[in-house]
């Protein structure tokens, strides 16, 4: 399994495989242009936040469909494609989507694209998602940086056997959102005079929206905001020895501090609406991480 990720017995990415997929794909200026070990990976634009990919210079994109075993997101908001090119300069690997597991999909498989990433190379590894706002004090629109989650979903993509090779059997969780990675961030949102949080993320599988109680109960726990993804790559990303970081773009308040019922819809367009502000400040970061 030296070569490979994370997976179901029948799904498992031969990582060389894919290198050389890559190369035949790419034409030779563009491999040094990228040179084939991105400095940041983006992983990934979820709803209403694809738009962010148009950042990227000199973009080589790869519908998942074209990846072993990767199936097509399901999702509106998710176009599916890994993207390489570059961004200020820096050369990134970006995800413009993501799998979920309430699209059916084990959590072994939703982790492998952010695993990918860092085995072509990407020593960082950026989220982005949307959430729901479980602090009164996230109003929809609110951008906030993910100091810590909580996994409520049943699932960790870490169980079965392990690859010492790729990671420990007990990775520490202490701090999975990187202190330094954070600062950075906010330091960008200033630059950009864009307004940061920061905040815990609580993850869930969904599909279904939480209920009023439920939401007080994920107040109670310490959550500022909840989500139906990020959890899962978040943790094999620890594991596999890359520095995570992210910012969860709050799109709607959550159920009971809502006066209106919750539609992904409104999640979208939200999104849609403050992912300019969102571009700014991962370009900023990205020339931070460029002249660092």
């Amino acid at each position: 399994m030296g070569d490979k990720i994370l997976g179901s017995d029948s799904c498992q990415i031969d990582f060389l495989q894919i290198a050389a997929n890559f190369r035949s794909r790419l034409d030779l200026s563009l491999v040094a242009e990228v040179r084939d070990s991105p400095e940041l990976a983006r992983d990934p634009l979820g709803s209403g936040l694809g738009g962010l990919a148009d950042e990227i210079e000199q973009a080589v994109e790869i519908p998942f469909e074209e990846m072993p075993g990767w199936p097509a997101p399901s999702v509106p908001g998710h176009s599916g494609r890994l993207i390489l090119g570059s961004l200020r300069g820096l050369p990134v690997a970006c995800l413009r989507g993501r799998l979920h597991m309430y699209e059916g999909l084990s959590e072994r498989l939703v982790v492998e694209p952010a695993l990918l990433l860092g085995r072509l190379g990407a020593p960082i590894l950026l989220l982005t998602n949307a959430s729901g706002g479980v602090n009164p004090a996230f109003g929809a629109g609110t951008l906030m940086v993910m100091r810590d989650h909580i996994n409520l979903t049943g699932r960790n993509p870490l169980m079965g056997p392990n690859d010492e090779a790729l990671g420990p059997r007990f990775p520490d969780m202490t701090e999975v959102w990187d202190r330094e990675l954070r600062g950075r961030l906010h330091a960008a949102g200033r630059a950009e005079d864009v307004a940061l949080a920061e905040g815990v993320y609580l993850g869930l599988t969904g599909p279904t929206y939480e209920t009023p109680a439920e939401v007080r109960m994920l107040r109670s726990l310490g959550a500022d905001a909840v989500g139906m993804s990020t959890v899962m790559e978040a943790m094999a990303a620890n594991w596999a020895g890359l520095r995570v970081c992210g910012v969860s773009l709050v799109t709607n308040a959550a159920a009971g501090l809502s006066p209106t019922p919750l539609t992904h819809a409104e999640v979208v367009e939200a999104a849609d609406q403050a992912g300019p502000d969102l571009a700014r400040v991962i370009g900023r970061f990205a020339e931070g991480l460029r002249e660092a």
